[in-house]
């Protein structure tokens, strides 16, 4: 799956980072690959971004936070970023780039084969995740972490995305709601196999609370999902907040993975 692997400068003396290109369908692709420095095997973690292009670019940081706590992380730039072919179509054809990451983690030599891959989305990746897991069944755990769930209501609130959306997506919601309906996997959340966890503050004002309350109802039938609300908190978590619900999810992926 990884087609070049280029050590970058890593500010964690035990993981080791790669700036890795990859086939995506035809499309060769960029994202960030995270591993251990002693080479033991471990779950792998694929970590899907929010915003697009620029904004939202995978984080250095985030993606240490996640490989810290045992895991071998891969997290797409998606189509179009940072030397890779293609364009970013806002959760289109590129969650391509997503199931293909999927993939790269599960025939990587480092992910413990027992132990599969977890994926996490983060906002606009959140959207990205519940796909991945539709399409990739088999995913340890899902974590949609302040995320997308419904690109209709996306264009709704966020009026500052709209005319980016309407040339990325093609239209508005009214005039091309196929394209919308696409992209939003609500409907296929009933038939939802991994366990699922949607984390999101209550007061976040770029993904509003509704988005997972919608992916929660429309999983219900999944009999997997479950739901962490954080009253006082906003899209982005204060840092020392979400260092601990982070290794909280960790654990709680990882337990997911025992109780399998």
């Amino acid at each position: 799956m990884i087609i070049t692997k280029e050590r970058v400068p890593s500010p964690h003396p035990n993981i080791h980072l790669y700036e890795t290109s990859y086939k995506s369908g035809a499309l060769t692709v960029y994202g960030l690959l995270a591993e251990p420095k002693s080479r033991n095997k471990q779950p792998g973690l694929l970590y899907l971004r929010g915003g697009i292009k620029s904004v939202g670019m995978v984080r250095t940081q985030r993606v240490i936070q996640w490989a810290h706590e045992g895991f071998v992380v891969f997290a797409p730039y998606y189509r179009g970023n940072r030397g890779g072919e293609g364009r970013e179509d806002f959760c289109g054809d590129d969650r391509v780039d997503a199931y293909s990451g999927f993939d790269l983690l599960s025939s990587h030599p480092l992910v413990e084969k027992e132990a599969g891959v977890h994926v996490v989305g983060f906002s606009r990746g959140g959207i990205m995740a519940l796909w991945t897991g539709l399409m990739r069944p088999e995913a340890t755990s899902v974590v949609c972490w302040s995320g997308v769930t419904d690109m209709v209501l996306t264009y709704k609130e966020r009026v500052d995305l709209r005319r980016m959306m309407k040339r990325v997506i093609g239209g508005t919601p009214w005039k091309r709601p196929e394209l919308y309906e696409k992209r939003t996997p609500l409907r296929h959340l009933s038939d939802f196999r991994p366990p699922l966890l949607f984390i999101h503050g209550e007061k976040d004002e770029h993904v509003s609370i509704v988005h997972a309350q919608k992916g929660l109802r429309a999983a219900k039938g999944s009999q997997n999902a479950e739901s962490w609300f954080f009253a006082d908190f906003s899209h982005h978590f204060p840092a020392e907040e979400q260092e601990k619900v982070l290794r909280k999810a960790a654990s709680w992926m990882k337990a997911k993975h025992h109780s399998g």
